[in-house]
């Protein structure tokens, strides 16, 4: 297996436009690290720089300690499965999984009986050992991507890269292939980069998440503190469904304990949340709330908790949940899940509680930083 390195590396297009710009990352042996991101956001291209499909702009790439930055993608010791899955129509199932291995044959040493056993153990491994004589026309989306998944498998790589291979798959399917994808890196134990969209879909897979925007690296840290220690409001808002709401407002410093101003409305802050706002007095901020800190019960709102009144607008049933969609006095609009059993209606003003012990405060702007945040936790010129 390997760990991979990239140090500095950018990628500038004819034109100036420049796609990831010097980022830096080191995966290490055996880890599972997702790039995730708006579309334009550059992890395509770094999952490609690595592949080396896209020659690189700029830096190092180093793959088990070797700098490949001219190595020759057939050289790199690396298989990718693609979102298209790119089979072969008029090889069946057995020939498209054993196409590289014959491709490369002397060059690897491999015999024919050889061949066929790494066919058919990676066949038995993903359930589609009664396919291999079928053509890609005849089998479903599903079957498809685990036979592009078993054609990487059998070269058994130093790495493993994956580009937004679940997109065109329908949502029960997409769950499924997860599962699916997780185990077999958990069984496989190589290192693995994956490339999705999915913001869902990379807290599910990844050992750590990579938050990337305009060629930039925002966090990398596990899918946990992701969540709950987003470094500025980008991360913030793009990590969880339904995304994290804003007040926009101010600490107050007149009265005590410390209080988030909000037009007329203030919400008491807890101590650890005073203590990051104690320098930040007066100055224009946002309060960052998850959707199920709500709640409109005050018992049901466990910490610290604040009143916030609001008019709702949607009531979207979800199971045991419903996402209650609401306006403050300001017209700022927010989104709130809560019990299914809570008794709100359409057009009806109530009191929302807020757990403020979930709350974070960030600086202004789109990319605004979370000021709880410590600087070491932020990749350099992000916060």
């Amino acid at each position: 297996m390997a760990r991979v390195t990239l140090t500095d590396v950018t990628k500038v297009y004819p034109g100036g436009v420049k796609a990831v710009d010097r980022i830096n990352l080191s995966i290490v042996d055996r880890e599972f690290v997702v790039l995730v991101g708006p579309s334009g956001c550059g992890k395509s291209t770094t999952l490609r720089m690595v592949a080396g499909l896209e020659e690189i702009s700029g830096g190092t790439i180093e793959i088990d300690g070797r700098v490949v930055n001219e190595t020759p993608p057939k050289d790199r010791d690396i298989a990718m499965v693609f979102q298209n899955y790119a089979l072969y129509p008029h090889m069946s199932v057995y020939k498209n999984m054993a196409f590289s291995l014959k491709l490369r044959r002397r060059e690897l040493g491999l015999s024919a009986s050889e061949i066929d056993r790494k066919v058919r153990e990676a066949a038995a491994l993903l359930g589609i050992e009664d396919l291999l004589e079928r053509k890609p026309g005849a089998l479903s989306g599903g079957q498809r991507q685990r036979v592009a998944v078993g054609r990487a498998i059998v070269r058994n790589p130093k790495v493993f890269l994956f580009d937004e291979p679940l997109s065109n798959l329908d949502a029960k399917l997409r769950v499924e292939m997860r599962s699916e994808i997780k185990r077999l890196q958990r069984r496989l134990a190589t290192t693995t980069v994956y490339v999705t969209h999915d913001q869902e879909e990379a807290m599910t897979l990844g050992d750590r998440v990579v938050v990337m925007k305009d060629g930039i690296i925002h966090q990398s840290a596990s899918p946990l503190e992701v969540y709950e220690k987003p470094v500025n409001r980008f991360v913030a808002s793009f990590v969880g469904t339904p995304p994290m709401c804003f007040l926009e407002g101010r600490v107050g410093g007149s009265d005590r304990p410390l209080a988030f101003v909000h037009g007329t409305q203030r919400l008491a802050l807890p101590d650890e949340l005073a203590k990051v706002a104690a320098g930040a007095i007066d100055r224009p901020l946002l309060l960052g709330i998850r959707p199920d800190a709500f709640a409109t019960d005050a018992n049901a709102a466990n910490g610290s908790r604040a009143r916030l009144r609001v008019r709702v607008l949607l009531v979207e049933p979800l199971g045991d949940r419903k996402d209650v969609h609401m306006t403050t006095a300001t017209g700022t609009k927010l989104v709130g899940r809560v019990d299914l059993r809570s008794g709100v209606a359409e057009g009806q003003e109530l009191d929302m509680f807020i757990d403020m012990s979930r709350a974070h405060l960030f600086e202004p702007g789109d990319a605004g930083c979370n000021l709880a945040a410590k600087p070491q936790e932020a990749p350099a010129g992000v916060c």
